[in-house]
Protein backbone atom coordinates (compact mmCIF):
# COMPACT_ATOMS: atom_id res chain seq x y z
CA UNK A 1 0.00 0.00 0.00
CA UNK A 2 1.26 3.46 -0.97
CA UNK A 3 0.45 6.47 1.22
CA UNK A 4 -0.08 10.08 0.12
CA UNK A 5 -0.70 12.82 2.69
CA UNK A 6 -2.20 15.84 0.95
CA UNK A 7 -0.97 19.27 1.91
CA UNK A 8 -3.54 21.97 2.62
CA UNK A 9 -5.15 23.23 -0.57
CA UNK A 10 -3.64 20.47 -2.72
CA UNK A 11 -5.50 17.92 -4.84
CA UNK A 12 -5.03 14.63 -6.65
CA UNK A 13 -5.96 14.35 -10.34
CA UNK A 14 -6.74 11.23 -12.39
CA UNK A 15 -6.90 10.96 -16.21
CA UNK A 16 -6.91 8.12 -18.70
CA UNK A 17 -7.16 7.02 -22.33
CA UNK A 18 -5.75 9.82 -24.47
CA UNK A 19 -4.66 7.45 -27.27
CA UNK A 20 -2.26 10.03 -28.66
CA UNK A 21 -1.26 9.17 -32.20
CA UNK A 22 -4.67 7.79 -33.16
CA UNK A 23 -5.85 7.67 -35.81
CA UNK A 24 -2.77 9.66 -36.90
CA UNK A 25 -0.26 11.97 -35.24
CA UNK A 26 -1.74 14.95 -37.11
CA UNK A 27 -5.32 14.12 -36.12
CA UNK A 28 -4.48 13.65 -32.45
CA UNK A 29 -2.39 16.85 -32.18
CA UNK A 30 -5.35 19.11 -31.20
CA UNK A 31 -6.28 16.64 -28.45
CA UNK A 32 -2.69 16.54 -27.27
CA UNK A 33 -2.54 20.34 -27.07
CA UNK A 34 -5.79 20.35 -25.10
CA UNK A 35 -4.44 17.78 -22.66
CA UNK A 36 -1.17 19.68 -22.21
CA UNK A 37 -3.13 22.89 -21.58
CA UNK A 38 -5.14 21.03 -18.92
CA UNK A 39 -1.95 19.76 -17.26
CA UNK A 40 -0.67 23.33 -17.21
CA UNK A 41 -3.94 24.57 -15.67
CA UNK A 42 -3.79 22.16 -12.70
CA UNK A 43 -0.13 22.53 -11.77
CA UNK A 44 -0.88 25.23 -9.18
CA UNK A 45 -2.81 22.87 -6.88
CA UNK A 46 -1.86 19.36 -8.02
CA UNK A 47 0.16 17.42 -5.46
CA UNK A 48 -0.25 14.16 -7.36
CA UNK A 49 -1.40 13.14 -10.84
CA UNK A 50 -2.36 9.60 -11.80
CA UNK A 51 -2.17 8.79 -15.51
CA UNK A 52 -4.23 5.65 -15.85
CA UNK A 53 -3.04 4.12 -19.09
CA UNK A 54 -3.31 4.37 -22.88
CA UNK A 55 -1.76 7.81 -22.94
CA UNK A 56 -0.44 6.67 -26.31
CA UNK A 57 -2.32 4.60 -28.85
CA UNK A 58 0.86 2.58 -29.32
CA UNK A 59 4.06 2.58 -27.29
CA UNK A 60 6.93 0.13 -27.41
CA UNK A 61 10.34 0.69 -25.85
CA UNK A 62 13.27 -0.76 -27.73
CA UNK A 63 16.62 -0.76 -25.96
CA UNK A 64 17.60 2.63 -27.42
CA UNK A 65 14.47 3.76 -29.28
CA UNK A 66 11.00 4.98 -28.31
CA UNK A 67 8.19 6.04 -30.71
CA UNK A 68 8.62 9.40 -32.39
CA UNK A 69 6.43 12.33 -31.36
CA UNK A 70 4.45 13.42 -28.27
CA UNK A 71 7.08 16.08 -27.47
CA UNK A 72 4.56 18.48 -25.93
CA UNK A 73 3.17 15.85 -23.55
CA UNK A 74 6.53 14.43 -22.50
CA UNK A 75 7.96 17.91 -22.03
CA UNK A 76 5.04 19.01 -19.85
CA UNK A 77 5.25 15.83 -17.76
CA UNK A 78 8.97 16.44 -17.27
CA UNK A 79 8.27 20.01 -16.16
CA UNK A 80 5.62 18.94 -13.65
CA UNK A 81 7.71 16.07 -12.31
CA UNK A 82 10.76 18.32 -11.94
CA UNK A 83 8.63 20.84 -10.04
CA UNK A 84 7.86 18.23 -7.38
CA UNK A 85 4.41 17.03 -8.46
CA UNK A 86 4.12 13.29 -7.88
CA UNK A 87 3.09 11.62 -11.13
CA UNK A 88 2.21 7.92 -11.26
CA UNK A 89 1.61 5.92 -14.43
CA UNK A 90 -0.41 2.74 -14.93
CA UNK A 91 0.11 1.00 -18.26
CA UNK A 92 -2.91 0.22 -20.40
CA UNK A 93 -3.47 -2.29 -23.14
CA UNK A 94 -1.98 0.06 -25.75
CA UNK A 95 1.18 1.01 -23.87
CA UNK A 96 1.98 -2.04 -21.75
CA UNK A 97 5.45 -2.33 -23.31
CA UNK A 98 6.96 0.30 -21.03
CA UNK A 99 10.31 -0.73 -19.71
CA UNK A 100 12.11 2.04 -17.84
CA UNK A 101 11.90 5.13 -20.06
CA UNK A 102 9.39 7.03 -17.90
CA UNK A 103 11.26 6.14 -14.72
CA UNK A 104 14.65 7.13 -16.06
CA UNK A 105 13.74 10.23 -18.09
CA UNK A 106 10.75 11.63 -16.20
CA UNK A 107 11.10 10.19 -12.68
CA UNK A 108 7.59 8.75 -13.05
CA UNK A 109 6.99 5.30 -11.50
CA UNK A 110 5.15 2.88 -13.78
CA UNK A 111 2.87 0.08 -12.60
CA UNK A 112 1.71 -2.90 -14.63
CA UNK A 113 -0.87 -4.11 -12.11
CA UNK A 114 -3.55 -2.33 -10.00
CA UNK A 115 -2.33 -0.84 -6.74
CA UNK A 116 -3.76 0.13 -3.35
CA UNK A 117 -3.23 3.77 -2.33
CA UNK A 118 -4.19 5.48 0.93
CA UNK A 119 -4.75 9.20 0.38
CA UNK A 120 -5.65 11.20 3.49
CA UNK A 121 -7.07 8.08 5.15
CA UNK A 122 -9.23 7.34 2.08
CA UNK A 123 -8.48 4.01 0.39
CA UNK A 124 -8.21 3.73 -3.38
CA UNK A 125 -7.84 0.68 -5.62
CA UNK A 126 -6.37 2.01 -8.88
CA UNK A 127 -5.57 0.47 -12.25
CA UNK A 128 -6.17 0.79 -15.98
CA UNK A 129 -8.85 -1.91 -15.91
CA UNK A 130 -7.95 -4.11 -18.88
CA UNK A 131 -8.22 -7.85 -18.37
CA UNK A 132 -10.00 -7.59 -15.01
CA UNK A 133 -13.29 -9.16 -14.03
CA UNK A 134 -15.26 -12.01 -15.57
CA UNK A 135 -15.32 -10.65 -19.14
CA UNK A 136 -12.85 -8.95 -21.52
CA UNK A 137 -12.01 -12.49 -22.64
CA UNK A 138 -10.73 -11.57 -26.08
CA UNK A 139 -8.18 -9.16 -24.68
CA UNK A 140 -7.18 -11.56 -21.89
CA UNK A 141 -6.11 -14.06 -24.53
CA UNK A 142 -4.31 -11.41 -26.53
CA UNK A 143 -2.59 -10.02 -23.44
CA UNK A 144 -0.97 -13.40 -22.80
CA UNK A 145 0.72 -13.03 -26.18
CA UNK A 146 1.65 -9.36 -25.67
CA UNK A 147 3.26 -10.01 -22.28
CA UNK A 148 5.03 -13.20 -23.32
CA UNK A 149 8.81 -12.57 -23.04
CA UNK A 150 9.52 -14.67 -26.13
CA UNK A 151 6.99 -12.74 -28.25
CA UNK A 152 8.43 -9.43 -27.02
CA UNK A 153 11.96 -10.63 -27.79
CA UNK A 154 11.00 -11.46 -31.39
CA UNK A 155 9.18 -8.12 -31.80
CA UNK A 156 12.28 -6.23 -30.67
CA UNK A 157 14.19 -7.73 -33.58
CA UNK A 158 11.90 -5.91 -36.02
CA UNK A 159 13.35 -2.64 -37.22
CA UNK A 160 11.61 0.17 -35.27
CA UNK A 161 10.21 1.66 -38.50
CA UNK A 162 8.49 -1.65 -39.23
CA UNK A 163 7.61 -2.52 -35.62
CA UNK A 164 6.01 0.84 -34.80
CA UNK A 165 4.11 0.88 -38.09
CA UNK A 166 2.75 -2.61 -37.43
CA UNK A 167 1.87 -1.74 -33.84
CA UNK A 168 0.01 1.42 -34.85
CA UNK A 169 -1.91 -0.46 -37.53
CA UNK A 170 -3.09 -3.09 -35.07
CA UNK A 171 -3.91 -0.52 -32.39
CA UNK A 172 -6.26 1.36 -34.72
CA UNK A 173 -7.75 -1.50 -36.73
CA UNK A 174 -8.00 -4.46 -34.32
CA UNK A 175 -11.25 -3.98 -32.37
CA UNK A 176 -10.11 -6.27 -29.54
CA UNK A 177 -7.06 -4.06 -28.98
CA UNK A 178 -8.78 -0.74 -29.64
CA UNK A 179 -11.76 -1.55 -27.44
CA UNK A 180 -14.08 0.00 -30.03
CA UNK A 181 -16.58 -2.83 -29.67
CA UNK A 182 -16.85 -2.33 -25.89
CA UNK A 183 -17.30 1.45 -25.66
CA UNK A 184 -20.94 1.32 -24.63
CA UNK A 185 -22.63 1.02 -21.24
CA UNK A 186 -23.71 -2.57 -20.66
CA UNK A 187 -25.81 -2.06 -17.53
CA UNK A 188 -24.52 -2.11 -13.98
CA UNK A 189 -25.16 -5.85 -13.61
CA UNK A 190 -23.04 -6.57 -16.71
CA UNK A 191 -20.25 -4.04 -16.34
CA UNK A 192 -17.34 -6.37 -15.70
CA UNK A 193 -15.26 -3.79 -13.83
CA UNK A 194 -18.19 -3.20 -11.49
CA UNK A 195 -18.47 -6.95 -10.93
CA UNK A 196 -14.72 -7.13 -10.34
CA UNK A 197 -14.86 -4.32 -7.76
CA UNK A 198 -17.77 -5.94 -5.93
CA UNK A 199 -15.82 -9.17 -5.74
CA UNK A 200 -12.81 -7.34 -4.31
CA UNK A 201 -15.04 -5.83 -1.62
CA UNK A 202 -15.86 -9.32 -0.38
CA UNK A 203 -12.34 -9.62 1.01
CA UNK A 204 -11.30 -6.02 1.69
CA UNK A 205 -12.90 -2.58 1.84
CA UNK A 206 -11.91 0.22 -0.52
CA UNK A 207 -13.57 3.62 -0.54
CA UNK A 208 -12.91 4.12 -4.26
CA UNK A 209 -12.16 1.97 -7.28
CA UNK A 210 -10.76 4.05 -10.15
CA UNK A 211 -10.24 2.62 -13.63
CA UNK A 212 -9.95 3.74 -17.23
CA UNK A 213 -10.10 1.46 -20.29
CA UNK A 214 -13.88 1.64 -20.84
CA UNK A 215 -13.83 5.15 -22.39
CA UNK A 216 -17.05 5.94 -20.52
CA UNK A 217 -17.24 8.37 -17.58
CA UNK A 218 -19.11 6.54 -14.82
CA UNK A 219 -19.77 6.87 -11.10
CA UNK A 220 -21.51 3.83 -9.61
CA UNK A 221 -22.21 3.18 -5.95
CA UNK A 222 -21.05 -0.30 -5.00
CA UNK A 223 -22.20 0.03 -1.39
CA UNK A 224 -23.00 2.78 1.09
CA UNK A 225 -19.27 3.46 1.53
CA UNK A 226 -17.67 2.38 -1.74
CA UNK A 227 -17.79 3.83 -5.27
CA UNK A 228 -16.59 2.74 -8.70
CA UNK A 229 -15.41 5.55 -10.99
CA UNK A 230 -14.44 5.20 -14.62
CA UNK A 231 -12.47 8.14 -15.97
CA UNK A 232 -13.84 8.18 -19.51
CA UNK A 233 -11.34 9.39 -22.11
CA UNK A 234 -9.65 12.35 -23.83
CA UNK A 235 -11.10 11.50 -27.24
CA UNK A 236 -14.84 12.15 -26.91
CA UNK A 237 -15.49 13.04 -23.28
CA UNK A 238 -12.32 14.85 -22.09
CA UNK A 239 -13.08 13.80 -18.52
CA UNK A 240 -10.96 13.45 -15.41
CA UNK A 241 -11.41 12.95 -11.66
CA UNK A 242 -10.30 15.12 -8.74
CA UNK A 243 -9.84 14.18 -5.09
CA UNK A 244 -9.64 17.16 -2.73
CA UNK A 245 -8.76 15.18 0.38
CA UNK A 246 -12.37 14.35 1.22
CA UNK A 247 -14.43 13.99 -1.95
CA UNK A 248 -13.83 12.45 -5.38
CA UNK A 249 -15.63 13.98 -8.36
CA UNK A 250 -15.68 13.69 -12.16
CA UNK A 251 -15.17 16.77 -14.33
CA UNK A 252 -15.05 17.52 -18.06
CA UNK A 253 -12.83 19.76 -20.16
CA UNK A 254 -14.97 19.20 -23.23
CA UNK A 255 -15.92 22.85 -23.49
CA UNK A 256 -12.41 24.10 -22.79
CA UNK A 257 -11.30 26.45 -25.56
CA UNK A 258 -9.18 24.65 -28.12
CA UNK A 259 -5.49 25.68 -28.30
CA UNK A 260 -4.29 27.02 -31.62
CA UNK A 261 -3.09 24.41 -34.10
Amino acid sequence: MKVISLQKGKKVYFASDNHLGAPTQKDSLPREKKFVAWLDSIKHDAQAIFLMGDLFDFWFEYKTVVPKGFTRTLGKLAELSDSGIQITYFVGNHDLWMNGYFEEELNIPVYHEPQHFLINDTSFFIGHGDGLGPDDKGFKRMKKVFTNPIAQWFFKWLHPDLGVRLGKHLSVNNKIISGEADAKFMGEDKEWLVLYAKRKLETRHYDHFIFGHRHLPMEIKLSKTSTYTNLGDWISHFTYAVFDGKNLSLHSQKNMSQPQK
